[in-house]
């Protein structure tokens, strides 16, 4: 294994994948097949690929992308509603892509008899919620990157890109057996955190052997053979969308609200957390600091699942959560493979990839 160097990008959520699954809201559900004979492509050295992933753009491509998850969570009450809390953290997710650029595709989940689509066209977005009948337009800052339209569901690229820019000389790296992801021969690079207060064992980044697009990222929490968390294209072909995939009209009938987010208008830098949430530490052992409010039953975030669907939800989860204290205070810790989640009395709460130990040291360096 060889030293991973220090990357120069920093993620939006400068936190690893395993911590974003949860804290984000990402869907889970079938797992991405691959094939089992290692695909011949000529040899890559660790160095190359990382450079690969982090500065290439991805050519124009159409595909599918499901992403899944196995935490270990207690049995969550269903819901019926795909849009719940939920189901973001135990049921299916499916994504079609239509890319052209980074300033022209389009990202679509379906749902039973719905869909809800992402549109950007240049320094427009579109968020289409067929269930509410909603659209939103957002007008967007020149030059914007593909991170910047809103609500915006994570592809392989991105879940890679966040990873790499998350870590640095605490990560060890290699190029393991090629591998096939949706018919395409690919490289597999994994990391591998050097400190084991990371819950994450290693996460493999599958690299399309032809166009350096990562087609997979698979996140294993430690000593575990299969992964906690996955996201991958399950079909690819590196054509052109057509112009109708990437076009879209309001239907009739829609509610329709404008956003601005222009360089001149205030709020238009996207590039930053929300401003409740702080993070703490950094790389592998980076932790989230929540408000009190992030995980009261009733109140999800904005945009979040209806408050009776995640009421019943966050009551299973806490509790069943184990009475903690310690130096820093009291509260109640809820542990799965890959995620921590510390909530203590004084208010606030703690997240992280991490064992409870960092969590600790976090809430009694930071109690308010």
């Amino acid at each position: 294994m060889t030293q991973i160097p220090k990357l120069s990008r920093r993620a939006r959520w400068a936190i690893p994948a395993g911590a974003l699954v949860v804290t984000g809201g990402v869907l889970a559900g079938t797992l991405i097949s691959s094939a089992q004979a290692a695909p011949g492509l000529p040899a890559r050295t660790a160095a190359e690929l990382l450079a690969e992933v982090a500065d290439s753009t991805p050519p124009p491509l159409t595909g599918t992308v499901v992403e899944t998850a196995s935490f270990g969570l207690p049995a969550l009450p269903a819901t019926g509603n795909p849009t719940s809390l939920s189901s973001l953290l135990t049921g299916s997710h499916t994504i079609r892509v239509w890319y052209a650029s980074p300033a022209h595709f389009r990202l679509a989940v379906p749902q039973s008899l719905s869909e809800s689509d992402v549109i950007r066209d240049g320094r427009t977005a579109w968020l289409w919620q067929s269930p509410l009948n909603k659209v939103t337009k957002f007008t967007l800052p020149a030059n914007s990157p593909a991170k910047a339209v809103p609500q915006q569901p994570l592809t392989p690229q991105q879940a890679a890109k966040q990873v790499l820019a998350a870590v640095g000389p605490t990560t060890t790296v290699k190029v393991d057996s090629n591998v096939t992801v949706a018919g395409q021969a690919a490289y597999a690079l994994v990391l591998a955190p050097k400190d084991t207060r990371s819950l994450i064992g290693q996460v493999q980044i599958d690299v399309d052997g032809s166009n350096g697009v990562p087609l997979r990222l698979q996140v294993f929490a430690r000593g575990a053979s299969s992964p906690a968390f996955q996201v991958g294209y399950t079909d690819i072909a590196f054509v052109k969308p057509a112009a109708a995939d990437l076009s879209f009209t309001p239907p009739p009938g829609a509610t329709v609200s404008q956003v601005n987010l222009s360089d001149s208008h205030p709020g238009a830098n996207m590039d930053h957390a929300a401003p409740d949430v702080t993070t703490i530490g950094s790389g592998w052992l980076t932790v989230l600091k929540l408000p009190s409010s992030t995980l009261t039953p009733g109140a999800p975030a904005s945009g979040g699942p209806p408050a009776g669907d995640s009421t019943a939800v966050l009551r299973t989860l806490l509790g069943s959560a184990t009475p903690v204290h310690g130096t820093w205070g009291s509260g109640r810790l809820l542990r799965t493979s890959l995620v921590s989640v510390l909530i203590t009395d004084q208010g606030p709460a703690f997240v992280g990839a991490v064992q409870p130990s960092v969590l600790y040291a976090a809430a009694a360096a930071h109690p308010h």
